[in-house]
């Protein structure tokens, strides 16, 4: 039997994706990756056979540089990152406006090449990013059947009333006007319109006798995996979605660091892990006051610079585990608290550990998944543009000292998402499910 994963270029969109298949690959069976060339290693440290498939214009090998992406994309992303000093609203203004190249990128050549590649691989299974939107209509006008994954919160799939790219939901500290969120909604409105059209004219030269699609966002496969914990999302809005199955998480081994091994032995103080995943990371701004909050806590952190210079944080104490990349599942395995993004990797693996968080969400559906995890009293959000030192301390030690009921509850959701369930319950999703046709 052989397993085929279409993934985008992106690290972190490929190291779940990619576990999914080592329920595959423990069952002796084959598994197929195709993503671009800057995720080789990737798919190589997982022992999976690579095709190269590029679905973009950028790639994200694990930390993200605006210079090291081609021509028009290092643009894109220097506006992206300066939208997301400007707020909440002005960043998902501005991911709307980019969405169409993003995510719609040369969908028909890409289809076909889609097409090829499963003629060529040959595979029983076909699990596919839910955001491979070209990738997905190469897969849909074949008739193959397949698997498409939500790997964010799950309002990335919208469902009855909501518009993809406007939160259903955000945290009380983000306080935007009734004008502006009026426009943004009318502004999301106005490019799914667009995004579907440009589907739609993709669709009819791919097959002509397909029907039109009315939102091309609400468009899934033939299986519909989110990978998020059931626990943390509305049971009003589940009973919304299609035909799924909710995966909980799914974390990755991590090879030994023997740096990170002998600084885990080092000390006995509490650790406490940050990081802004492989974007949000150039926000040293964001980092530095971080960095300053903790401070004679009483606790050693463990800190992911991604592409911000160290040198720019402030003074360091010696006790502290500072690199541009840390192995962020072992580390959150020692971790009494997490400081994050709100990326969905940060927030599945942390559940997974029964890591509390304290978020600082900068765009799209990290302010929908740090509103859940404030509804469920497993975090606490800050906006990260005007939270100071002294806030984001003093909500550190709320964290610090959690106990009783949200505790006990985050233990039983850490149990409930540990021992690899989530590749389990894709196997058994996929396998269930009729073979490639």
């Amino acid at each position: 039997m052989t397993l085929l994963i279409i993934s985008p270029d992106y690290a972190s969109h490929l190291f779940p994706l990619a576990t999914l298949g080592t329920a595959w690959q423990r069952a002796g069976e084959r598994v197929v990756v195709a993503s671009g060339p800057a995720t080789a290693d990737i798919v190589s440290a997982f022992g999976f056979e690579r095709e190269n498939l590029q679905l973009g214009r950028g790639s994200n090998p694990g930390t993200i540089r605006a210079e090291a992406q081609p021509k028009g994309e290092d643009d894109a992303l220097r506006g992206f990152f300066n939208a997301t000093r400007l707020g909440m609203v002005e960043t998902l203004r501005f991911q709307a406006e980019a969405r169409s190249s993003d995510l719609l990128w040369n969908p028909v050549e890409i289809a076909r090449t889609v097409q090829a590649l499963v003629e060529r691989v040959r595979p029983d299974q076909v699990i596919v990013d839910h955001l491979a939107f070209s990738a997905r209509l190469g897969l849909m006008t074949a008739g193959i059947h397949h698997a498409d994954v939500v790997l964010g919160h799950p309002s990335a799939l919208p469902v009855f009333g909501e518009v993809y790219g406007y939160p259903p939901a955000w945290s009380q500290v983000f306080r935007p006007g009734a004008t502006e969120l009026s426009d943004l909604r009318l502004l999301c409105e106005m490019v799914r319109d667009s995004f579907t059209a440009q589907w739609n004219v993709a669709l009819a030269e791919l097959d002509p006798n397909a029907a039109p699609s009315v939102d091309a966002f609400k468009e899934t496969g033939d299986v519909l995996l989110l990978n998020y914990p059931e626990e943390l999302h509305s049971a009003a809005r589940t009973l919304l979605l299609p035909d799924h199955a909710f995966l909980g998480s799914s974390v990755r081994s991590e090879a030994p660091d023997a740096e990170v091994e002998a600084w885990l032995s080092a000390g006995e103080q509490p650790v406490v892990y940050v990081s802004f995943g492989s974007f949000l990371s150039v926000r040293g701004d964001v980092l530095e006051r971080v960095a300053a909050a903790l401070h004679g806590l009483g606790v050693r952190v463990a800190l992911a610079t991604g592409s911000t210079d160290p040198g720019t944080l402030g003074p360091i104490p010696d006790s502290w585990l500072v690199r541009g990349f840390l192995p962020q599942v072992r580390l959150l395995e020692h971790a009494v608290l997490a400081v994050s993004h709100g990326g969905n990797n940060s927030v599945t693996e942390s559940m997974t550990a029964g890591v509390p968080l304290l978020l600082l969400p900068f765009s799209t559906d990290q302010f929908a998944g740090a509103a859940a995890l404030d509804l469920a009293g497993f975090g606490e959000t800050l906006d990260p543009n005007t939270a100071t030192s002294t806030q984001i301390r003093a909500a550190a030690v709320r964290l610090l000292s959690m106990a009783g009921d949200p505790r006990a509850r985050l233990r039983m959701l850490g149990a409930s998402l540990s021992g690899g369930a989530g590749p389990r319950r894709a196997f058994e999703a996929l396998t269930a499910a009729p073979i490639v046709g």
